[in-house]
């Protein structure tokens, strides 16, 4: 299945190899080329997952405070 590379250099990847990798946004891979000149990508060990390293994804649904906008606007606003 032939992919075109942008200008940009990027290229994605089929759905069935993500699949195969289990690759979601935010995977880290490894790229190589064997001795056969053909490049190898591999999954790193180091797989970012992606609500552990979006900061504003892990702070989502953590405020307890029951204001409203409004409510709260015109408390900073003075």
């Amino acid at each position: 299945m032939p992919t075109a590379l942008t200008v940009k250099g990027q290229v994605t990847l089929p759905k069935h190899i993500r699949d195969a990798l289990g690759l979601h946004p935010g995977s880290l891979l490894d790229f190589a080329v064997n001795q056969e000149g053909d490049v190898v990508i591999q999954r790193a060990d180091r797989v970012v997952p992606d609500a552990v390293n979006d900061r504003f994804e892990a702070a989502r649904g953590r405020a307890d405070v029951p204001w409203r906008t409004d409510d709260l606007m015109a408390l900073l606003r003075g």
